[in-house]
């Protein structure tokens, strides 16, 4: 509690000064709405007077005396973060808000002030102040080397983390012109935001192809809320006032946006990164946007050739069959793809293979003919293994069954009832089951899954499995971000599954229907790497 209140010590002072100067000066309460005039003014004197004045009485804060009694407080986050700007003492806020007040000020007088003038500078000057702190690099690293120049014209994240690291260089406001005048600039200033840039700015050699899933989790990403992308997934209570705005951008990245890089981490010296459909869940079952979507999966995976990249695994409903079979209408539509766009179902498969215990000999399926189903099935009927395969569809079915071996047939059984699996204990769901369909399952029955979203469980004396995940491997470096509602770390079995696909060197794609014969050599790779079940 002590430290949002000196956090919000800023913006009660502000409101004060503000308050104060409409008292003492009653013609500022008639200010027009704009003069472009006054932001020349105040532009002139940000550079002249408020950047000089605040580069000297940041150095005078950094003595002895005044940091041990004042400025150790801003300094005592040891991870700057936004909210880190406003984190100091009143006295620092009063300086800092009579530097912002004097070019204000100075168009005022010239008889040049505006309203809008006050709230665009104000705000101006608090988000630069804010994003200086938000330890995200946000520029891109070729822009100053494009344009040098700018070097000295506006600080970044990295430039003032710098200083907050060391505490003996990078002191200035918002412009380094100042502490290279100074002679304070650290010369490593500029290759260290080149190299925080880079997992951004380079070409990676594995991309996750993912899609946003709701409104709510659109906020979970590290360029949105970087301490709450972090945290597992989960909604919480603060996001219900910023749904709105989420809503918002939701319709504008519908219109306008392309596919964009959410995160990236290394493995083995390698950039994974994940890029991000600018789709939402829902958008997937209408069918007016099915060629949309297409059209964006599509770009993605030849912006991905273009680049160099050497594996592209589609996520969840970017590979549903009836949206593109799997990623197979994009590999038939350009033959000559250099890029592996992988499903990675085949290790999602695996996955849940290997949870189902040693000695089962009958299970129960739902979902049972779709692409994972049947890969299940099929792999199951090998084991001698009894599976209940439900589905409406005789057709669906006994083409699955032609499948099998002639010896296995009998092992793959349609039913069409929930009552048919009273008995069986284990239940794999690859289709969404209601409280009541669960009520047919009996005691102690364990729930697989494999359908998205997942079940809920209702049954209390019945245990339910996570989506299939798997950890990656110990040597993962920047791994910064969660998936989704899995633990840092953690990714989904087919991100997981596209990962093996590219440390392999595999040079087939892996999508359509899943081979059956290559569950347990993708599982044996993933351990033989390192990854492992969770």
């Amino acid at each position: 509690r002590q430290g949002v209140g000196l956090r919000d010590n800023f913006l009660i002072l502000q409101i004060m000064m503000a308050a104060t100067a409409l008292y003492a000066f009653p013609s500022l309460r008639h200010l027009p709405g704009w003069n472009t005039g006054g932001l020349a003014v105040a532009a002139l004197l940000h550079v002249a007077a408020t950047e000089p004045l605040f580069y000297a009485a940041h150095r005078g804060f950094h003595g002895a005396h005044l940091f041990a009694r004042y400025h150790a407080l801003h300094h005592s986050n040891k991870v700057p973060t936004p909210f880190t700007a406003g984190f100091a003492t009143p006295l620092e806020h009063l300086v800092l808000g009579l530097l912002m007040a004097l070019p204000l000020a100075g168009a005022c007088a010239a008889g040049l002030g505006s309203v809008g003038l006050a709230f665009a500078y104000v705000l101006s000057f608090d988000f630069l102040r804010a994003m200086g702190h938000c330890n995200v690099e946000l520029f891109p690293g070729g822009l100053f080397r494009s344009l040098p120049f700018l070097r000295y014209l506006i600080y970044t994240p990295t430039y003032h983390t710098i200083h907050h690291t060391g505490k003996k260089a990078n002191f200035c406001l918002f412009m380094p012109l100042f502490d290279r005048l100074g002679g304070t600039l650290d010369p490593e200033s500029w290759e260290l935001q080149r190299k925080n840039r880079a997992g951004m700015d380079e070409a990676p050699d594995f991309v996750f192809l993912a899609h946003v899933v709701d409104v709510m989790q659109s906020m979970h990403v590290p360029f949105v809320m970087r301490t709450f992308a972090s945290t597992p997934f989960a909604v919480r209570a603060f996001l219900l006032p910023l749904w709105p705005i989420a809503l918002l951008f939701m319709f504008m990245v519908w219109a306008w946006s392309k596919t964009f890089i959410i995160s990236y981490y290394h493995l083995r010296g390698k950039l994974h990164q994940i890029w991000a459909v600018p789709r939402y869940g829902f958008h997937y079952f209408l069918p007016f946007a099915k060629d949309g979507i297409n059209d964006q999966i599509e770009l993605a995976i030849l912006r991905a050739e273009r680049m160099g990249v050497k594996v592209v695994s589609l996520a969840a409903l970017n590979k549903n069959e009836a949206l593109n079979g799997g990623g197979t209408l994009f590999v038939n539509k350009h033959p000559d793809l250099r890029v592996r766009v992988v499903h990675g179902n085949t290790l999602t498969a695996a996955v849940i293979l290997n949870e189902i215990p040693k000695g089962t000999t009958e299970v129960f399926m739902t979902g049972a003919t779709s692409k994972l189903g049947r890969a299940i099935a099929l792999y199951l009927c090998r084991k001698k293994i009894r599976v209940m395969m439900m589905t409406l569809s005789t057709e669906r079915f006994q083409k699955i069954q032609k499948e099998a071996a002639a010896e296995d047939q009998q092992y793959l059984v349609q039913v069409t009832k929930f009552q048919s699996a009273e008995q069986c204990k284990t239940w794999i769901v690859g289709k969404w089951l209601s409280p009541r369909e669960q009520r047919w399952a009996s005691p102690g029955t364990h729930f697989h899954q494999f359908v998205v979203p997942p079940i809920l469980g209702f049954r209390r004396d019945c245990t339910y499995g996570k989506l299939a995940a798997m950890r990656l491997p110990k040597d993962a470096r920047g791994l910064g971000s969660c998936e989704f509602s899995l633990e840092r770390g953690v990714v989904h079995a087919c991100h997981a599954g596209g990962v093996v696909h590219f440390l392999e060197g595999y040079a087939h794609h892996e999508v359509g229907a899943i081979d059956v014969d290559r569950i347990d050599v993708v599982w044996e790779a993933a351990l033989k790497h390192g990854i492992r079940p969770v």
